[in-house]
Parts: C-alpha cells; structure tokens; sequence
C-alpha cells in the first residue's frame, strides 16, 4: 500500500447529511396508486402495434439448477444460464415479463430438476400464465463427468457445455433440440504422412446441435453421454483431466494411431448422428485450434433425416 501523510481525525457530518452532500432530495409527494389493481397496466393495452413479434422475454438469467446423468456424478447442481420467450401479436403492446422469473422460482423451489420432460411442462405452463400462442425456454450450462486416466486410471472431472431448449405450440406440439459442445485431441493426417517422424497436433472443439424425434422420452437413454462419445470416439484421442507418464504415452500413441483432419472429424461424428434413431435434424462443426499457425480450421455438416425419409 502507498504511505499517506499523517492527518488529524476530524468530525464527519451526519450519513444523511453527507447523502445530500452528493446529490440525494428529499422525496416528493407521491400522487399514484401504490395497490397493483388501480395501477395501469400500459403493456397489456390492446392496439393495432403494427407488427407481429416472433419473440419476446428475457435472457442471460443466471440460476443453480440441478440434473441428472448417466455418468458420475450421477446428480449434480450447476450454474443455468436461461432465456424465456413468446411470440407476440401484432394487438399485444407487451408481454409480462416477471412472469418468466417468477415461476422459475416456482419450479426451483418444488423441487426442479432439468430434463426434457419438466422443460416440456414448463413451457406449457409458461403459454397459459402469458396467455400466449407459444413459449420457449433455453437453458446453458456446463456438464461435468468423471474421467479416469487410460492407463493409471486416476480420475477426475472433465466438462462439456450443454444447451437444452424446448418450444411449446398450442397448434404443432413441443420442439425440443439440444446441442453439446466438448473438447478433443486431433492429430495432423498431413504431418504425419510428410514427416520422419513425429506429427503435430491440435486441440478440437466439436458442437453438436440436434433436433429431437417427437417420440423421444428420456427414460431409456441419457442423450448427453451418447453426444459425448459420438465427438470422441471419432477424434484422434479423448482429453483427460489428469495423466500421468505412463497414460501420456497410451494418449500420445492412441493420436498417432488416429489422424483426423477437421472435414474427417464432422464426417465420422455425423455419421454416428444418423444412426441415433432419436435424432431427427443435426448440424456437426468443428475448429481446431492449429498448433503450428495462427488461424484456426473449420468444417461443418448438417443434415435432415426427416426430410430424408420423406422423399
């Protein structure tokens, strides 16, 4: 800390004075109703407001939440990171926003474990307490599981970032989709086959966004470890939380065995997609962090499996 000079204690002037001394007034007189029945309610007018909105709410709501997997730790709390939202009519000035928070905390307070199933009572709900055609939850947040070593098998926590998002319709029903983004080893094809020896490698970063089937019930399946191995069991070599010299070499070997190119990565994860009966649409992207340039490689895939069974 910087030395200051020595002063002599003196007497402050009272908090409520020292307020005012930077900018507090005294309040006025208050004129408007205080009860929420006489007070007017300018966002639930009902005009012509010339558009119709596909969306409106709020986002970057931070809340703990708690979910289940299939892979340890089997329950765990983490940090959601939500955004609700409705369409509005064009004769709607406004949506009631504390709406979304309020019954956030409803369901928090009950008891509220994340899954498809509670998301898809949420959002129905959602519609009705908004009196609105639809209405969308999203909610991010990271997704740990237990990791053990290749050779010592020390474990630890690795994570992937999770999206889930659910769309009720009074019409057309409930859309859910989700995506999982994770980390992976990828060794160079190219410096491999050019070199003497050796090959340089990169880290990684596959996302996955899928559509789920209108049957999908999340009983028989945890959809997140099965994302998780499609990503990497296709890569050059899983990330490990902790390794030591003898699981260096299994992860080191194990990447000289498997190169992959980022346009190799999206194929064979795409192809792992389309054999999960309980996706409907998929979009694969990866970007590998090069280690020998300053860019980054990108490739992506999409595809529609529904619109593939329809021709």
């Amino acid at each position: 800390m910087s030395q200051t000079k020595n002063s002599t204690l003196k007497q402050l002037p009272h908090k409520e004075i020292r307020h005012r001394l930077f900018g507090s007034v005294e309040p006025i007189e208050k004129t408007k109703p205080t009860e929420k029945e006489n007070m007017h309610d300018i966002q639930n007018e009902k005009k012509d407001f010339l558009f119709e909105l596909d969306s409106v709410g709020i986002t970057n709501v931070k809340h703990p939440i708690t979910i289940k997997s299939d892979m340890k730790p089997t329950t765990q709390t983490t940090i959601g990171t939500f955004s609700f939202s409705s369409s509005l009519p064009q004769a709607s000035k406004g949506t009631n926003m504390s709406r979304f928070t309020e019954q956030l905390n409803n369901y928090y307070s009950e008891g509220f474990v994340v899954s498809f199933t509670s998301l898809k009572a949420f959002t129905k709900e959602l519609s009705e307490r908004l009196e609105q055609q639809d209405a969308t939850i999203e909610i991010s947040f990271p997704w740990f599981f237990e990791r053990n070593a290749p050779h010592t098998e020390l474990s630890g926590l690795n994570h992937a970032d999770i999206t889930m998002a659910v769309t009720y319709d009074k019409l057309s029903g409930y859309t859910m989709c989700a995506s999982l983004r994770g980390k992976v080893a990828t060794l160079c094809p190219c410096s491999k086959e050019i070199s003497e020896y050796s090959a340089h490698n990169q880290r990684g970063n596959i996302t996955m966004e899928i559509e789920f089937t209108s049957d999908f019930t999340e009983g028989a399946i945890d959809w997140k470890s099965h994302l998780l191995e499609a990503a990497e069991s296709n890569a050059s070599s899983r990330l490990y939380p902790v390794l030591k010299r003898p699981d260096e070499k299994v992860v080191t070997e194990t990447a000289y065995e498997n190169p992959r190119f980022v346009e190799d990565i999206v194929r064979l994860v795409a192809a792992d997609l389309y054999e999960m009966d309980f996706v409907s649409k998929f979009k694969v992207s990866c970007r590998n962090e090069e280690s020998i340039h300053l860019h980054d490689a990108i490739a992506s895939v999409s595809f529609d499996k529904s619109a593939k069974s329809s021709e």
